[in-house]
């Protein structure tokens, strides 16, 4: 301890410059991450570093340090060298940066370009000498358009982004300021939690969240849960330096007990700053999607350029040679005059081939789903996130909080000789005990024996604040209609003795009164026990029945309690054992005050607790099983918890992996990806651990969703796929690493995400099927038509396949990208993100529609005439032209209908009327196409149509719908099985617990032969399995003794020679059965 004058000279220090602190804010972080006890010995303990940063810890730092220079404000100095208690504010993307990466995009720009030519070429036209007067002048409307839809995309997409984040930040605000008490020139004072400093002496209590890293100094019975930072959901008792954990990390909560600690790591060097500040920058890559968009764009945009470069030269060509037959070559001018028609006619081409309308359908699936997710609780942060996830293969859960709730509960029991199985069955336990003489007992011996308390939760909730078991304890009670407060109020309390680890045990003794509890033994005071199952079980001589009365403890009964407690035990169960003992005053002056009288007790009865699962995790995972999603968990746990809370989720199943992180970590790379595949459970595991897991898988090709709400989860959620947070347990950091945040903390909502997802992608399939149809039709029909005509001009105008080619595309879009998704979705498996966006049943669509429509369209250009008795006149014509474009629209229109199914199905119209938006867009493309013929024809060139050709060619369009059907039930010829699109999983459910089965069939075959082989005088033992660990456990199990087969042996006494080599198997089978747990 530091002299007077020492302390003096300490805390008034103000050499001004940031080197008098021997200590760096890097050094004292390195403690931290992970704890290093190494580091805390060679920087020679916890004394040494409080002198080397200037606090004596018996009064804490001075108040008003280095603030008696008038130019500088308290503690200067130390916060410029240690850093402030507060993180620099996160860079946030303008809305104008936000327009641009929206922008950013090849579909985009290769719109932008062919919008700009089209305005360019439609402004030459609309004031070039050929330009027919009576015509109005509409040649920019097209290029026009198409700059406006590229705007709305943008702007849809960046206003999208803008309003996730607004949302995420107002989601994520920072709660009220709270205040700590802390030692301050020798004072208990209480201040905010940004006025911390490095030095700064702690007044820790249960309840407080701790926002700094700091060292234990001194407290009574400490212990902090530290969940959230290290995903370890035991409760860390702390201790002095050289006594035990010393270490308090920041983030974790004060559940028990009181203690003093010092700060060493604030703001962004501590263990929770650090965290927070890796989880900034890093750009997203591409998605999926957005690849295969990207790659689908250069490919059409080459195909395009393909079709236009040959149409320029086939209408050269044709005008040349009709120009060389004609008697008179034509002059100059007119050819000058014809080529640049002809250069329009290509970039028309050019601008018909680019799905105007694709960026369009994948904002509008994405806004539309993100939107609707936002009802199902899932907040999307990253839009891309949404697509993505609807083909993730794997899913890397974190345990507690996310697939369990963070709250440990008493979920099964035996007391007073009945029992129950689940909290729900805990009330029909109520009415199976004497409501006088044992519930009482039970609620006494619950309510006096705990420290715990109810209070508020950080969102100010009604929660027990303390140990969690003894949360869990007075939860069960409070659960049966008990008060504890009531019952403390009315108790007398005599003695306390706290739980210690070396007896296991917490005893209360309490005065008994009229109100107490009645029993069947007489005495002044009450001792109330709890703790160890065994222990307990070990110091009780009665125990109680279901009405109440005290029955002797025999060998029987003691037998019959440590079966339950083992079968507890066997399911990863927390046991205590609840007892108590009636005393005489004379027997309680004879108690000592520093040991509990453990002796002749009467037991209770024995719970189970366990932090139980959330509801509907068994069907989540069974229903991502069947979608071909792998589920993974990763805990900090140890491991036989992990496996029975696995096993209890359906996540553990035969012939799957459990390893523990250290176990995982000694592995090299190459052992690491052969044991992935089959890892179902990793406990005991660090964020390293979980950033390994997602790493292997990702090399493997595997498209990975990790679930976690812990501090410790930020680095994987980052470095997923697919992101997903909790948003009423998740801390701050894992908040900020996520792309989808769960707003219920529900882990069947990502089942929801997964549906959402391979919506959206099939919505983008669904309209890509629908636009390429349109495009190859388009183009095609404008490429025949014109080299046909006799002034090289297409059947449909600019005018007419803006309408078809963005109008009603942008309509499709909306039609199709917003169907809600199904169950029938769960049905199948992943998609391969290496699979081309267009699968071979679309690809067949696609040509058979297209085709289908150019041979309808061909026909009624070249055989209209006759079919619609239509003459030679120039009305006619006009009519001819006006069919056409009629006949091409309504074959979108059912094609539309006939898009609604990528799959095999025949039904195309199941499910029509679950979307209203469907419904709605197809009435509004009909009426707007009556409208434009009926009035639109100037613009559009076209004339008014009779009733009996509307029907003829509305009839006409919809023999999409059977042509749609019959191209379905075309045979693949095993194309599909050739081009199979579906992600290759690591490892299959069904061959897992095939070669599960085939393990056990083998070990059975060992055992029997194992009895028929040692009927010989010679022991012969069962070669060992080449892969296990236990070679020389086995070679010990079935090395049979050296005598021979029968009833007894000869001159090793009486032994049952069978009866041995039953024992032998037996163990054996153990050994391999824990050996198969292990791995």
């Amino acid at each position: 301890m530091p002299t007077s004058e020492e302390r003096e000279s300490l805390v008034s220090h103000h050499g001004g410059s940031e080197g008098h602190f021997d200590l760096s804010a890097e050094q004292l972080s390195e403690l931290f991450d992970p704890k290093n006890e190494d580091l805390l010995k060679k920087l020679g303990g916890v004394k040494s570093i409080c002198k080397k940063i200037q606090v004596d810890t018996s009064v804490g730092l001075s108040a008003d340090e280095g603030s008696s220079q008038s130019d500088q404000s308290a503690f200067q100095d130390r916060q410029a060298h240690f850093g402030k208690n507060v993180l620099p504010e996160p860079k946030t993307k303008t809305f104008l940066q936000l327009l641009w990466a929206a922008y950013n995009d090849k579909t985009l720009i290769m719109l932008s370009i062919a919008s700009l030519v089209s305005l360019a070429v439609g402004i030459w036209e609309d004031y070039s000498p050929r330009h027919p007067e009576d015509e109005p002048r509409v040649g920019w409307v097209e290029g026009t358009a198409i700059i406006v839809a590229v705007l709305a995309v943008v702007l849809t997409n960046a206003v999208n982004d803008y309003q996730k984040e607004a949302q995420f930040k107002k989601l994520n605000a920072k709660k009220e300021d709270r205040v700590l008490k802390v030692l301050r020139s020798g004072r208990e004072q209480q201040i905010s939690v940004y006025d911390i400093n490095v030095g700064d002496v702690l007044m820790l209590e249960p309840g407080d969240i701790i926002p700094v890293d700091g060292l234990f100094l001194e407290g009574h019975n400490m212990a902090c849960d530290e969940s959230s930072a290290t995903g370890e959901s035991d409760t860390m008792k702390k201790k002095p330096d050289g006594k035990g954990d010393c270490f308090i990390l920041s983030g974790s909560k004060v559940l028990e007990g009181v203690g003093r600690a010092v700060v060493v790591a604030v703001g962004e060097n501590s263990f929770f700053g650090k965290t927070m500040m890796s989880m900034r920058g890093d750009e997203a890559e591409g998605t999926p999607l957005q690849m295969k968009l990207d790659t689908l764009a250069e490919q059409i945009a080459k195909m395009g350029f393909a079709a236009a470069i040959l149409m320029l030269l086939a209408l050269v060509i044709k005008y040349f040679v009709t120009a060389a037959l004609a008697p008179e070559f034509p002059p100059a001018a007119d050819i000058a005059a014809a080529m640049i028609s002809i250069v329009i006619q290509a970039i028309t081409i050019i601008v018909v081939a680019v799905p105007e309308g694709l960026p369009m359908a994948v904002t509008m699936a994405l806004a539309f789903a993100t939107t609707q997710m936002l009802k199902d609780s899932n907040l999307v942060r990253v839009l891309a996130a949404c697509e993505t996830m609807g083909n993730a293969t794997a899913i890397c859960s974190d345990k507690t909080g996310t697939l369990t709730q963070n709250k440990m509960t008493v979920t099964e029991g035996t007391l007073a000789e009945e029992s129950f199985e689940s909290q729900e069955e805990a009330k029909e336990w109520s009415k199976n005990v004497d409501k006088k003489n044992v519930l009482p007992l039970i609620y006494e011996t619950i309510a006096l024996n705990s420290t715990a308390f109810e209070g508020k939760d950080e969102d100010g909730k009604p929660d027990f604040v303390g140990s969690k078991t003894e949360c869990a304890l007075l939860g069960f009670s409070k659960g049966l209609g008990s008060s504890y407060d009531d019952i403390r109020h009315d108790a007398t309390i005599a003695k306390v003795y706290p739980f210690a680890s070396k007896r296991k045990t917490m005893t209360t003794i309490s005065e008994i009164k009229e109100n107490s509890a009645p029993s069947t033994s007489d005495g002044n005071y009450r001792v109330h026990v709890k703790g160890a199952s065994e222990i307990v079980l070990e110091a009780c001589k009665y125990y109680i029945n279901n009405k109440g009365e005290s029955q002797e403890l025999d060998q029987e009964a003691s037998n019959k309690f440590n079966g339950i407690i083992s079968s507890y035990a066997d399911k990863a169960l927390r046991t205590i054992a609840l007892a108590y003992r009636d005393i005489s005053k004379s027997k309680y002056k004879k108690v000592s005050d520093d040991e509990p009288p453990l002796e002749e007790l009467t037991l209770i009865g024995i719970v189970g607790i366990m932090d139980p699962l959330r509801p509907g995790v068994v069907e989540s995972v069974s229903a991502f099983r069947q979608a071909g999603v792998f589920v993974r968990m990763i805990t900090g746990d140890n491991l036989n918890t992990a496996k029975a809370i696995a096993r209890n989720a359906g996540i553990l199943t035969k012939g799957g992996v459990a390893m523990t992180g250290p176990e995982l970590r000694a592995m090299s790379v190459e052992e690491q990806r052969k044991v992935i595949p089959r890892l179902q459970v990793l406990a005991r595991s660090s964020p390293t651990d979980k950033t390994i897991v997602v790493t292997r898988l990702q090399e493997q090709d595997q498209v990975v969703g990790m679930t976690g709400d812990g501090t410790n989860d930020g680095p994987a959620l980052k470095l997923a796929d697919v992101g997903f947070s909790m948003g009423i347990a998740g801390t701050e950091v894992a908040k900020e690493a996520s792309d989808i945040i769960l707003m219920d903390d529900n882990f069947n909502s990502i089942l929801k995400a997964l549906m959402w997802g391979r919506a959206v992608n099939d919505g983008v399939r669904k309209f890509l099927t629908f636009q390429l149809t349109v495009n190859i039709a388009a183009v095609v029909l404008s490429f025949i038509s014109a080299i046909g005509s006799e002034n090289a001009e297409s059947i449909l105008s600019a005018v007419q396949l803006l309408w078809v080619n963005l109008i009603m595309d942008t309509l499709a879009a909306l039609a199709l990208a917003t169907e809600p998704p199904t169950e029938d979705l769960l049905h199948r498996k992943p998609i391969s993100k290496y699979a081309h966006l267009i699968n071979y049943r679309m690809a067949k669509m696609i040509l058979g529609q297209a085709i289908f429509q150019i041979i309808i369209n061909l026909i009624a250009i070249y055989l209209g005439p006759r079919i619609f008795h239509l003459g030679d006149t120039t009305y006619d014509q006009e009519v001819l032209r006006t069919l056409v474009f009629n006949i091409f629209v309504f074959l979108q229109v059912f094609n539309e209908i006939n898009c609604r199914r990528i799959d095999t199905s025949i039904n195309v119209f199941k499910d029509i009327f679950d979307n209203w938006i469907f419904i709605a867009v197809q009435v509004v493309v009909v009426l707007g196409q009556w409208l434009i013929v009926t009035f639109g024809g100037i613009a559009f060139k076209t004339v008014p149509l009779t009733g009996h050709q509307w029907i003829v060619t509305i009839l006409i369009g919809a023999l999409s719908i059977p042509v749609g059907t019959i191209i379905r039930l075309i045979p693949d010829c095993g194309c599909e099985r050739r081009f199979n699109e579906e992600a290759k999983p690591l490892a299959t459910y069904s061959r897992m617990t095939w070669e599960g089965a085939i393990g056990d069939v083998r070990d059975e075959l060992r055992v029997y032969s194992l009895l028929r082989r040692n009927r010989g005088s010679k022991s012969r033992d069962i070669p060992a399995r080449s892969n296990t660990h236990n070679s020389h456990n086995e070679h010990m199990a079935f090395s049979a003794p050296h005598t021979n087969y029968g009833a007894t042996s000869n001159g090793n006494g009486n032994k049952n020679r069978f009866a041995d080599l039953v024992k032998n198997a037996q163990k054996y089978q153990q050994q391999n059965a824990n050996h198969n747990d292990e791995n």
